[in-house]
């Protein structure tokens, strides 16, 4: 099929000019975004439907050994996965006990609906996203 240049000229398509663009909005997506506008720069988000920001598709849970780290980590940087988990945690549970303070490990059970709709929410009144 031969498609004429008159013809691409209609089908043209200009979204406008961003300054970056993040591919998915799981929770490394949406801190990216959140991050790079927090920054001035004009952020674009793509995902792939708006109900599935910040999905959490099987343990809907932040926090734990390893995860919980990062959150920290994030939440230092101005990250909003731990103030999200606050808002809308349903279980608290400090893991490890047995095991000496050391371990300890603070894990919180979300309420999956509420936090995709927090943190949708935060990225919509985030200026420049």
């Amino acid at each position: 099929m031969k498609v004429k240049m008159k013809e691409l000229e209609k089908m043209k398509y200009d979204a406008g000019e961003y300054d970056i663009a993040v591919v998915g909005a799981g929770h490394a997506g949406c801190e990216a975004a959140l991050a790079a506008a927090r920054m001035g720069m004009k952020t674009l988000l793509f995902s792939i439907s708006l109900e599935a920001v910040a999905n959490m598709p099987c343990n809907p849970h932040i926090g734990g050994s390893s995860k919980g780290h990062l959150v920290r980590e994030i939440d230092c940087l101005g990250g909003e996965m731990g103030k999200n988990i606050d808002k809308t945690f349903v279980q608290m549970r400090m893991l490890n006990t047995s095991k000496g303070p050391a371990v300890y490990s603070l894990r919180a059970q979300a309420d999956r609906k509420k936090y995709q709709m927090e943190m949708k929410h935060t990225l919509e009144r985030q200026p420049n996203l």
